[in-house]
């Protein structure tokens, strides 16, 4: 694409009243990593209104603006729920050029003070069993919404978790989330299985499984149920084959009688199995 190229395809990109970045004051930068940089921040015109500022990294420039960034916006702009994070809105900073153009975008969230895997590392922070309790509800009321929308989170973990100052649960990070249908047979969703970070991931994505569906969030949801008791992870994998042995010690050898269909599944005899294993009694 050449510049003149470059430019109009990032002027198009206004997501109907694309705010300017410059109403923000960025406070202090809170998050980085691959998807970017997080930044609390105040709106200039009312400063007791603090929000989440996510930078969108352009990995690939000449490609323009990444799919995975849209892919999020749209989905997040679909779900409206106390339990999950609320999409403000889309904002960029003005467009400048000087041997090339672009601007840069932010995606504007509600500010939400902790992140569960913030508060379970925290020594000082208890959970009573009534607090627990509430926590899981508010994850499944979560899960459950997205799921009757039709979308599957796939990266539940508790760093992906945002909890509010008032104790509301949010879910967040939709950057790997993807839309599911319900059809069966040949109309059936087929997805990558490298997703879900590698401690909360279902052994249905360790054996190669494409065809799945919600209960991948739920067996993360149940690693978290966990790991509230634990305070910290409960299957921590070095690899997908240490994985598939942890879970198997937890939950009992996986075998065609007790999980009939699994020798279909792509990497099920490429693995090694514990064999013999029983489900841990608590």
């Amino acid at each position: 694409m050449n510049f003149n190229g470059k430019e109009n395809h990032m002027k198009s990109f206004n997501f109907f009243n694309c705010a300017e970045a410059s109403k923000y004051e960025k406070i202090v930068k809170i998050g980085q990593g691959t998807f970017g940089e997080v930044f609390k921040a105040r709106d200039r015109s009312n400063i007791k209104s603090v929000v989440a500022m996510k930078k969108i990294l352009l990995d690939n420039e000449d490609e323009g603006f990444p799919i995975t960034a849209l892919r999020e916006i749209k989905i997040l702009q679909l779900l409206k729920h106390e339990n999950v994070v609320h999409l403000i809105e889309i904002c960029r900073s003005q467009a400048f050029s000087n041997d090339r153009y672009y601007s840069t975008f932010y995606l504007v969230f509600e500010f939400c003070e902790h992140d569960l895997a913030g508060l379970l590392a925290n020594n000082n922070v208890k959970f009573s069993l009534g607090e627990i309790k509430k926590v899981m509800q508010q994850l499944f009321n979560g899960l459950y919404f997205i799921h009757s929308n039709h979308i599957l989170h796939r990266d539940i973990k508790p760093a992906n978790i945002l909890v509010t100052k008032n104790g509301i649960l949010k879910l967040a990070d939709f950057g790997l989330a993807r839309a599911f249908s319900t059809r069966t047979s040949s109309q059936a969703n087929r997805f990558t299985n490298g997703v879900v970070t590698l401690w909360y991931r279902p052994p249905e994505l360790l054996l190669g499984d494409r065809h799945y569906g919600s209960s991948i969030d739920l067996w993360g949801a149940g690693c978290i149920m966990a790991e509230m008791w634990t305070r910290s992870p409960i299957l921590r994998g070095s690899t997908e084959q240490k994985q598939l042995t942890l879970i198997s010690q937890l939950c009992g050898s996986i075998t065609p009688e007790v999980w009939p269909g699994v020798e279909s599944l792509h990497l099920f005899n490429k693995m090694e199995f514990p064999k013999g294993q029983k489900k841990e009694e608590s």
